[in-house]
């Protein structure tokens, strides 16, 4: 069965019952990408089982050589960019000093227009799609400045194909202003490098116990054996309570990185809770599915309104593995839009508020969040007759405690996103010319693909972990 991570915060019970293999394979030969999402994933499928790589003559470490560029939606407030300047600046100095088309601002009728598609804006922007990315043509790292309802999600997952993307959408000037301060603080100042894993697993939890068990815990033993003693803390189990979460997330805990796995809350479309609570961590003080029923109450999960003005979140790079942990679109990206006509889910697209809050806190903001838009998916960490598969996560971290920004360090993601977007396309196309369909291969194949194209960064994606203090 197929378990789907995240719970009704309204109703007690699953966001979706596990779903058979049949269901599953129903829905992956229900759902059709269209053309030019089609051509994009298979570039990126030739890229990475090829030979060239994925920045044209440029170390993408190092944002000097790679390139650095920020994309407004057109329309955005100037006081935006206005508030930005210090990370602009900074990242200016960075790019240009190697080649002033190096750094690039796309801004009023050059940045983000409404209803464009990836396609669309490469070329108007004289760059060929499915191409390596060439800094000398367009930065490899580009940060999106605005709501997913000006530049969309999907926008976001295709760029990301060739490009190294983050997106940053606050609330007010004064927001964006916090979040480069504390940024351009954090890349010169040295800093803590505690690392610390946070893994819910609530009883009579399936969900939880697979995350704590599979993907939690073996990705604690591989770091520990590359950080030095003392500087690797697991928070898993009847640890991993709400006060323990406030700790970590801008509390004395504070780790410089920060993975955490729980279920994240989802709400009716329109529900009063949905937009300030929807992807709050439902932490170890929820007595699980089987001994509570009913509505879940603010006790049991960490939301945007738990870090007070007292919390510093500042210098923190975190992972939330959690449904609607990032965002959450305004359809349904699964199930209904594989069968049907698209159903909505919420009132319109909207990035979530713990992140929001994370980012643009105002005694010093994370510097980035990675997480996922829509559900998460057991089967990104296990597949059947194989076990745990967390080699894509375990390279994700060690390229972050390496210091490499934070969109390389994903990359890893978009790579899996893109060879399972084109092994599940060639496998619905052999279905379509006569082979009987592998219901188990096909709902793994699906499920997987969702699961790595929506993490996404928030943040700039340029961000890294600042240097360790002497």
């Amino acid at each position: 069965m197929i378990r789907v991570n995240g719970v009704n915060g309204a109703a007690g019970s699953y966001l979706l019952p596990p779903l058979s293999p049949a269901v599953g394979a129903a829905l992956a030969r229900g759902e059709r990408l269209n053309p030019e999402d089609r051509r994009q994933l298979r570039r990126r499928y030739e890229a990475i089982t090829g030979s060239f790589l994925n920045v044209v003559d440029a170390d993408p470490t190092d944002v000097g050589q790679a390139g650095w560029g920020v994309v407004f939606a057109q329309g955005t407030d100037p006081a935006v960019r206005e508030a930005l300047l210090p990370l602009l600046e900074h990242r200016r100095r960075q790019a240009a000093a190697v080649q002033e088309r190096r750094y690039r601002e796309y801004w009023g009728t050059d940045g983000y227009l409404d209803g464009e598609s990836v396609v669309d804006f490469l070329v108007r922007h004289q760059v060929t799609p499915g191409q390596p990315a060439n800094p000398q043509r367009m930065p490899y790292y580009l940060l999106l400045v605005g709501d997913p309802e000006t530049i969309p999600f999907r926008f976001q997952y295709m760029l990301d194909l060739v490009y190294a993307v983050g997106r940053l959408d606050l609330d007010t000037p004064e927001e964006y202003d916090r979040y480069a301060q504390s940024l351009v603080a954090a890349e010169r100042e040295s800093g803590r490098r505690q690392t610390t894993f946070f893994g819910v697993r609530n009883p009579d939890d399936q969900a939880t116990g697979l995350s704590a068990d599979h993907l939690v815990a073996p990705l604690a033993a591989d770091v520990a054996e590359w950080l030095p003693s003392g500087s690797l803390q697991t928070v898993i189990a009847e640890q991993a309570t709400k006060a323990a979460l406030s700790r970590l997330l801008g509390g004395p805990d504070t780790p410089a990185l920060l993975f955490a796995a729980a279920h994240g809350l989802g709400f009716p479309n329109g529900h009063p809770r949905q937009l300030p609570h929807q992807g709050a961590l439902l932490c170890q003080d929820w007595p699980g599915p089987v001994e509570w029923r009913g509505r879940i109450p603010e006790a049991f999960y960490l939301a945007a309104d738990d870090l007070t003005g007292e919390a510093r979140p500042w210098g923190l790079i975190v992972f939330l593995f959690a449904c609607f942990g990032a965002g959450t679109p305004r359809t349904d990206d699964f199930a209904r839009q594989a069968l049907g006509a698209p159903a909505a889910i919420a009132p319109h697209a909207f990035v979530g508020r713990l992140p929001k809050r994370l980012l643009g806190h105002q005694r010093g903001g994370a510097l980035a969040v990675i997480g996922h838009v829509e559900r998460a998916w057991g089967f990104s960490f296990l597949w059947p007759g194989v076990g745990e598969q967390v080699d894509a996560y375990r390279e994700m971290l060690r390229r972050l405690l390496d210091g490499a920004p934070v969109g390389w360090a994903v990359e890893v993601m978009n790579d899996r996103f893109a060879w399972l977007s084109a092994h599940l396309d060639m496998e619905r196309e052999a279905v379509d010319y006569g082979k009987v369909p592998d219901e188990l291969t096909l709902s793994n194949l699906w499920t997987a693909r969702n699961d790595a194209r929506n993490s996404i960064v928030l943040g700039d994606p340029a961000a890294r972990l600042g240097p360790p203090i002497p």
